[in-house]
């Protein structure tokens, strides 16, 4: 089959995962540092460009890296490097025109593959390198220790040359939000699933054992991949289920129903135009097309949000995507859903039209971020490595990956199959694209904006004066290490519609919020911030 030789393909990807040793087993000053795990993410990338076992020669993979022109690197989380790209060409022995790294956000390594592959069909690139990875285990491993051990890790320069940045370099919450307590993901993503059971008139015990039943599919998946994490199946009720090793974080989430940030692990990709691919003598069963993606932003602030079940960034960014690629999402055989939290999943699966209890359609190719791995900003290249493994071992299929940024708050959509994409306009439905849809296409890969139709939807007024009577939207309570709850974050609607933010701090009303419906309940927010339960 010819095509354009511009065509970008993903001819070569790598994963690490550097488990913890058994007891007494090495020093954790022993273990790599982000830096050596990206190097070996690429190696392994090198390797499967060929097809050959660990330690091969791999000439195809090494040809192709050595004339790289872009290293894109996802930046770490557990250590600050001026510019981890520079240090990852020098390991490789490569010299790349362009070295890139990423802003905060679980979106960017698939908002990055789908950069690239539209430089790559226009003519401005011709192999890139997209690594991460990510140590803290070790480094949280280190500060657990008694004699806490000084981590050799790298230390550049001050006056090192930045890379790129690539990405939105934006804060995820208000003044206000933090001021109540919105401060990280776990905080957060609770209000999306007390809305999501709310919504749904599930019982508290029916959704906890909803999403229990959702993790413990998550969990299966994992048992099977080589590189998870955590690779012991679970049950529903081993998941959703407060113990002393499973303590609860946040209702309604326990410890395996977070993401797993406490891992060491690396993933690469090798993208390049099919014929840099030919030139080099990468086997024709390696290469994984891009076909369609999209990416846009749901309102930024959780203030904003029109309700925190839904999000139309996704509705519209995955049937943008779906329409160009020209199929829909029943034609997909392999998914993975980005996984931070079980409320990513289920609102990323009902706007994309797919049920989230389907047990012949896994919604993971990894584990997700539980048992698979949440490696900081690096999973959704992970989830690429592993989707295209899946897709070699099954051509002719499709894969479709989600990456997920903030707080529900950016999204980008990847499709991929075995053989290449629609030229632009043969078969693709543009008429299923929202009005205002920026659409590029080269090289038979075709990427969408939705963003102008994202931001014509309603959207919410906040009211951060607010005072007196008001109705609970939704909530999320902290619970502290002994395992009782501690604060709630509360979002309220004011009788005008509005949104303000409050805190409960009474056990008496916290303990209402954790054993009953609190959703729809009436309240009255003090000058404090504090609200009290009806």
């Amino acid at each position: 089959m010819r095509f354009d030789p511009n065509t970008p393909v993903v001819v070569g990807v790598g994963q690490v995962s550097n488990l913890p040793h058994s007891e007494g087993e090495g020093s954790l000053a022993d273990r790599p540092e982000p830096i050596g795990l990206m190097v070996e993410a690429v190696e392994a990338a090198i390797e499967d460009c060929d097809g050959v076992c660990p330690g091969g020669a791999a000439p195809a993979g090494r040809a192709l890296t050595g004339r790289a022109e872009s290293l894109r690197v996802a930046n770490p989380l557990s250590w600050h490097y001026v510019n981890p790209g520079d240090l990852v060409a020098e390991a490789l022995g490569i010299e790349p025109a362009q070295v890139m790294v990423t802003t905060t956000g679980g979106n960017n390594p698939q908002r990055m593959v789908n950069a690239t592959a539209l430089a790559i069909g226009r003519g401005e690139l011709d192999v890139a390198v997209l690594v991460g990875a990510d140590c803290v285990y070790t480094q949280a491993a280190a500060r657990r220790h008694p004699d806490r051990p000084v981590l050799p890790w790298t230390v550049q320069p001050a006056d090192t040359g930045p890379a790129l940045t690539f990405g939105t370099d934006r804060r995820g919450s208000t003044d206000a939000e933090e001021e109540r307590g919105l401060d990280l993901p776990i905080h957060a993503f609770p209000l999306f699933e007390n809305a999501l059971r709310a919504e749904s008139g599930r019982s508290l015990e029916g959704h906890r054992l909803h999403i229990g039943t959702l993790w413990s599919r998550f969990s299966e998946v994992a048992a099977g991949n080589p590189h998870a994490w955590l690779r012991d199946a679970r049950t529903a009720d081993e998941v959703a289920t407060a113990s002393e090793a499973n303590r609860m974080i946040d209702y309604p989430y326990t410890k395996l129903l977070t993401a797993n940030m406490q891992v060491d692990q690396g993933a690469a990709v090798i993208l390049c135009s099919a014929s840099a691919a030919e030139a080099a003598g990468v086997p024709r069963d390696r290469w994984i097309f891009p076909l369609a993606g999209a990416d846009t932003e749901d309102h930024w602030f959780l203030s904003h949000r029109a309700d925190f079940h839904s999000s139309p960034a996704i509705r519209l960014g995955g049937s943008s995507a779906l329409s160009l690629a020209g199929v829909t999402i029943d034609q997909v055989a392999h998914l993975d859903l980005y996984s931070c939290f079980p409320s990513a999943v289920q609102i990323a699966a009902a706007e994309l039209g797919l049920p989230d209890d389907d047990p012949t359609r896994p919604l993971t190719v990894t584990g997700g971020l539980t048992f698979g791995g949440g490696p900081g900003n690096n999973y959704g290249t992970h989830a690429l490595a592993a989707m295209a493994g899946t897709l070699r071992a099954d051509p002719g299929s499709l894969g479709l990956a989600t990456g997920l940024g903030w707080y529900m708050s950016s999204h980008s959509i990847g499709i991929f199959g075995t053989g290449p994409g629609l030229a632009p306009g043969a078969g693709a439905d543009a008429a299923r694209l929202p009005d205002g849809t920026v659409v590029e296409s080269a090289g038979g890969f075709s990427w969408a904006d939705p963003q102008a139709a994202v931001g014509c939807l309603p959207q919410c007024s906040p009211d951060a004066d607010a005072q007196g009577e008001v109705t609970v939207e939704t909530y999320s309570v902290a619970y502290g290490r002994e395992g009782s709850p501690e604060r709630a974050v509360v979002a309220c609607r004011t009788p005008e519609g509005r949104r303000a933010w409050a805190n409960v701090t009474d056990p008496d009303h916290l303990a209402v919020l954790v054993t009953e419906e609190g959703c729809g309940r009436l309240g009255t927010l003090r000058a404090d911030g504090k609200v009290d339960l009806g």
